[in-house]
């Protein structure tokens, strides 16, 4: 005689059903462009920037003590005045800084009026950036050497730069010392954002600050990356757990 287990042991299992199908095939397109997306914007920032910690308040209020940033790694070709660059000159102590350009070869940099404000080629330039305003230090006057720059900290009072070192090279470090152009604090996370292209030199003649590189939409890729894998598996899981509780009842 046969039993009831005898009956039921073969019944065919349900085929799965053409929409369950289709939203498994897009769930896994969805994940793989949240992969794409993620380890993409991620390996661009990766490969294009350097974490760098700003050890003095030179840079200030620009850039605080104990600030992480990202800097781009260019050659000193690709810097302009106003960028804040990050560079290593033997003549400097050989020690990696930070400090904005203000001037490049060619041009007649100084601070020689009766507020000691900035000058370039007799233009006055105002720098909204400076941790104060009215006199800086004192007065300099110099004429930067083709391929070489001339670098201040934000922090006029507080700053060892260009201005400390005018017997060497008349203070200039040469072009190819640059080693990154800073574009964004990391951490603190209170901090974190872009350091923004400042339009202080754009009225002067030749090289003006750079525009922003990749790394806004390459975050953005990150994170949007990131945010569709949890949001699909999420769904997906939410889904699942659904057909089966819709099973249990069923059964």
């Amino acid at each position: 005689m046969s039993s009831v287990v005898d009956q039921t042991a073969d019944r065919p299992a349900a085929p799965a059903r053409p929409g369950r199908r289709a939203a498994a095939v897009l769930q896994g397109v969805a994940i793989a462009l949240g992969l794409v997306l993620m380890i993409g914007g991620f390996a661009l920032i990766a490969i294009d920037y350097r974490p760098y910690n700003i050890p003095t308040a030179s840079m200030s209020p620009t850039l605080r003590i104990g600030d992480t940033v990202l800097a781009r790694k260019v050659g000193g070709g690709a810097v302009g005045r106003g960028d804040v660059v990050v560079f290593r000159d033997q003549a400097w102590g050989g020690e990696l800084m930070v400090k904005r350009v203000v001037a490049v070869g060619g041009d007649t940099v100084a601070a020689n009026g009766n507020d000691h404000g900035l000058t370039v080629d007799g233009k006055p330039v105002e720098e909204p950036y400076l941790a104060a305003q009215g006199p800086q230090g004192t007065p300099f006057s110099v004429t930067v050497p083709p391929g070489r720059l001339f670098l201040l900290g934000d922090n006029r009072l507080g700053s060892l730069d260009s201005r400390t070192h005018l017997e060497v090279d008349s203070g200039t470090v040469p072009a190819d010392a640059v080693e990154a152009r800073v574009e964004a604090t990391l951490l603190p996370f209170g901090r974190m954002g872009d350091l923004g292209r400042t339009t202080a030199f754009d009225g002067l003649a030749g090289p003006k600050g750079s525009e922003p590189g990749p790394l806004q939409p390459a975050a953005y890729a990150t994170v949007a990356g990131a945010a569709l894998i949890l949001v699909v598996s999420a769904v997906g899981g939410v889904a699942g757990l659904a057909r089966r509780l819709r099973r249990g009842r069923s059964s």
